[in-house]
């Protein structure tokens, strides 16, 4: 087995919760995937607000679904 050292600040140590010094290669995959993750969907809900998405009903969602599914068969 090998092993790294991988710096952080203080901030980003309490940021991320960790409790050890000392993780797995997939602990630490976890922990960034998780944080990525939150980021994304911080970023989506952005987004959607900007453009009002967050504001259409179930019916409008499933007609632009629709819409978008029968123009991505009229392109093939």
């Amino acid at each position: 087995m090998k092993t790294i050292n991988v710096s952080i600040s203080e901030l980003e140590f309490n940021k991320f919760g960790l409790q050890s010094n000392n993780l797995s290669f997939s602990d630490l995959l976890d922990i960034i995937s998780r944080e990525l993750s939150k980021q994304r969907l911080k970023d989506s809900l952005k987004f959607a607000e900007k453009f009002r998405l967050s504001e259409m009903t179930p019916d409008e969602i499933t007609m632009e679904v629709k819409a978008v599914r029968k123009n991505a068969k009229n392109h093939h």
